[in-house]
C-alpha cells in the first residue's frame, strides 16, 4: 500500500469531515476572489467620483464582513481537519502497537527498540500531516490558484495574465527537482533519528552497566556523534524544504515585474483602467499563498512518503508466528510433546532434536541440563514464540496452533529468568493479569512467593513504585514478585523458566512448598539449573545438546548409570550437594 492509497482510504472513511472542510475552503476561495474585484470597482468609482459618503462605507463594510467570514471559516476548517487527521495518527499508533504485540522473537531479532519507538512518534506524525495539512492545503491552494488565474484571465485581461504566467513553468521544474532531493533527505533524517532514539534507549537501560565499566565517557561520545549526524541530516532536509521559498519568491517577483511593466503599458495605451490593474495586482498577490502552499504541501508529502516507507513494511510484516487458531479457550488437560525438532535461523546445530514428553494435568515436569541444552527453547515452543519445525505439542488433545494466541497465552502463566516489572507499584505489578484482585488476594500471592516480608519492609509497602523494569528491587525480589504475579493469574499451566535462580535455597524451598500446596490441579513445568528445585517433580527430563539424555523421577535418575558411570543428573546432584555443604560450613564458621 502506498501513502496515497492509505490517505485515500482514510478520506473515504471520513468523507463528511473532509467534504465539510472542502466546502469551507471553497467559500474562502470565492470570497478571496471577490474581494480584489470589488476593490478594483471601488477604485474606478472613486477615480470617476461616483462613490462617496454612505455608499463608500457600505462597500467598506462588505469588505470587512468578507474578511471576518474568511477568518471564521479558516478557524472552522482547521478545527474540523485536525480533529479528523488526529484520528489517523491514533489509528496508526494503535495498529502499530497491535502488530508489534503479535510479533515473535524472529521479528525483533532484526529490529531496534529505539527505531520502533521512532516509528510511533516522528514517522506517524509525518504521515498524519500528509493526510491532514497537506491534503487540505493542497485542495485550498489548487482551488485558489484556479479561481485567481481564471479571474485574471477572463475577468481582467487575458494578455496580461499570459505574460505574467511565463515564469511559472520554471518554478514547477524547480519544485520537481527539490522534491526528489527532499524525499531522500527526509528518509535519511528519519533513519538518523531512529538510530539516535535507539542509542538513548539502550544507554538509559544499561546505565548502571556503563557506570560500572567506566564507559560513560565513551558512550557520551557515541551519543554525541549520533546526535550530530541526526542534526546534520535534519538540517539537510530543512535546507531542501527551505529551497521552495526562493523558487516561489523569484517566480512571483518576476511575475510582479512583468505585471507592472506590461500592465502599465496597457494603461498608458488606454486598454486597461487603473482599477483593473489594481485588481490584477491584488490577484497576483493572492497567488503567493497557492505557490507557497505548493511548496509546503510537497514538503509534507515527501516527508510523509519517507515516513511511510519506514512504517509500512513494519505494519505489513508477516507475523513470525501465525495466529490462525479457532479454539477460543484453553482447557486443562494432558500436555504432550512429540518428536520436537527446532533450529534457530542461521544455526548449524539444532536446538531441539526428537524431544518428547507426556505430562498429565496437575503434575510437575522438571527440565534440567547444561547451559545451551535447549531448556528455554522448549519453553518458547510451548509459548508459541517460535514454531516447531517438526513434531507437535498438544494440550488437552488440542494442538497448540489450533488455539488462538490470546487463548493460549491466557491459559499459561510464564515466569522468565529475567523478570520484567513495569513502572508501577508492587501491587499493580502483581495484579497485572488480574486488575480486579483484592488486596487480600495480592498479599496471599506474595506470601506464596515468599516476598511478602520484603514488600512490607518497603517505604510504602505494596503501594511502593518499583521504578522502570523494577530497578528499585533486587534480582531475587523481582523474580519473586513475578512469581506472585503468575500465581495470582491462576492459569492452568505454570512455566517457571529458571525463575528461582536469584533466590537462595531456603527461599526456593519455601516457594516450591507453597506451590505444591496451592497447585490444585495446575500443571507446572520448572526449568532450573539447581536440581533441588525439581527433586519433587513427578517427572524430570535431562536435556543435552537438544536431546533427552535422561528421563525419570529424582530417585530413578540418581540410580541411573551410563556405561557403568553415574548419569549427568546423579553426577550434578553430588556436585551441588557438595557445594551446598561447603557453603553451610562457611556460613557456620
Amino acid at each position: 500500500m502506498t501513502l496515497f492509497q492509505l490517505i485515500a482510504g482514510f478520506v473515504r472513511q471520513h468523507w463528511r469531515a473532509y467534504a465539510a472542510s472542502g466546502c469551507m475552503l471553497a467559500v474562502i476561495a470565492l470570497l478571496g476572489v471577490w474581494m480584489p474585484r470589488q476593490i478594483g470597482h471601488m477604485v474606478d468609482a472613486l477615480v470617476a467620483r461616483q462613490l462617496s459618503g454612505p455608499a463608500l462605507w457600505v462597500e467598506i463594510g462588505w469588505l470587512l464582513a468578507a474578511g471576518a467570514a474568511i477568518y471564521g471559516l479558516r478557524v472552522a476548517w482547521r478545527l474540523q481537519l485536525y480533529a479528523t487527521a488526529y484520528r489517523m495518527g491514533v489509528g496508526l499508533r494503535v495498529q502499530l502497537y497491535q502488530r508489534l504485540a503479535q510479533q515473535g522473537p524472529r521479528f525483533y531479532q532484526g529490529q531496534r527498540t529505539g527505531d520502533l519507538m521512532a516509528l510511533a512518534t516522528n514517522d506517524v506524525d509525518a504521515v498524519e500531516l500528509a493526510a491532514g495539512e497537506a491534503l487540505l492545503a493542497g485542495f485550498d491552494g489548487t482551488l485558489t490558484l484556479a479561481l485567481v488565474v481564471g479571474t485574471m484571465t477572463l475577468g481582467v485581461d487575458w494578455r496580461l495574465a499570459a505574460v505574467v504566467l511565463l515564469p511559472f513553468p520554471l518554478m514547477a521544474l524547480s519544485f520537481w527537482w527539490i522534491s526528489r532531493r527532499l524525499h531522500a533527505a527526509s528518509r535519511q533524517a528519519l533513519d538518523a533519528f531512529g538510530a539516535l532514539n535507539d542509542q538513548v534507549q539502550e544507554s538509559i537501560a544499561g546505565l548502571r552497566t556503563l557506570r560500572a565499566l567506566g564507559l560513560t565517557g565513551q558512550n557520551a561520545a557515541q551519543f554525541g556523534a549520533l546526535a550530530g549526524t541526526a542534526a546534520a541530516r535534519g538540517l539537510q532536509a530543512q535546507r531542501w524544504e527551505a529551497a521552495y521559498e526562493p523558487a516561489v519568491g523569484g517566480t512571483l517577483n518576476a511575475a510582479m515585474a512583468l505585471s507592472l511593466g506590461f500592465g502599465g503599458w496597457l494603461v498608458w495605451r488606454g486598454e486597461m483602467t487603473v482599477g483593473q490593474l489594481t485588481s490584477f495586482g491584488l490577484y497576483l498577490g493572492q497567488l503567493i499563498w497557492p505557490m507557497f502552499a505548493t511548496g509546503w504541501v510537497l514538503a509534507l508529502i515527501e516527508r510523509g512518503r519517507a515516513a511511510w516507507a519506514r512504517l509500512g513494511p513494519v505494519l505489513d510484516a508477516p507475523l513470525s508466528v501465525d495466529d490462525h487458531g479457532t479454539v477460543p479457550q484453553a482447557v486443562p488437560g494432558t500436555l504432550v510433546a512429540e518428536d520436537l525438532q527446532f533450529s534457530y535461523p542461521g544455526a548449524v546445530q539444532p536446538a531441539l532434536a526428537g524431544v518428547g514428553f507426556h505430562l498429565p494435568a496437575g503434575q510437575t515436569l522438571g527440565l534440567v541440563g547444561p547451559t545451551g541444552s535447549g531448556k528455554s527453547t522448549l519453553v518458547k515452543l510451548l509459548l508459541r514464540q517460535w514454531p516447531a519445525a517438526q513434531g507437535q505439542i498438544t494440550w488437552g488433545g488440542t494442538a497448540l496452533p489450533d488455539f488462538t494466541l490470546a487463548a493460549l497465552r491466557a491459559g499459561i502463566a510464564w515466569v522468565p529468568q529475567e523478570a520484567f516489572l513495569f513502572s508501577a507499584t508492587v501491587a499493580e505489578n502483581i495484579a497485572l493479569a488480574r486488575p480486579d484482585a483484592t488486596p487480600a488476594q495480592i498479599e496471599a500471592a506474595a506470601r506464596a512467593a515468599a516476598v511478602h516480608d520484603d514488600i512490607a519492609a518497603l517505604p510504602q509497602g505494596y503501594a511502593t513504585p518499583v521504578g522502570e523494569r523494577g530497578i528499585t528491587l533486587s534480582g531475587g525480589q523481582r523474580q519473586r514478585v513475578a512469581i506472585a504475579r503468575a500465581l495470582l493469574a491462576d492459569a492452568p499451566l505454570l512455566l517457571l523458566d529458571d525463575a528461582l535462580s536469584a533466590v537462595d535455597t531456603g527461599t526456593a524451598a519455601r516457594i516450591l512448598q507453597a506451590l505444591r500446596q496451592q497447585r490444585q490441579g495446575r500443571t507446572v513445568l520448572i526449568v532450573s539449573h539447581r536440581l533441588a528445585t525439581v527433586m519433587d517433580a513427578d517427572q524430570i527430563l535431562v536435556l543435552r545438546h537438544g536431546q533427552v539424555a535422561e528421563r525419570g523421577t529424582h530417585a530413578q535418575l540418581l540410580a541411573h548409570e551410563a556405561d557403568g558411570h553415574p548419569g549427568w543428573y546423579a553426577t550434578q546432584w553430588q556436585v551441588q550437594q557438595l557445594e551446598a555443604s561447603l557453603e553451610s560450613d562457611g556460613d557456620a564458621a
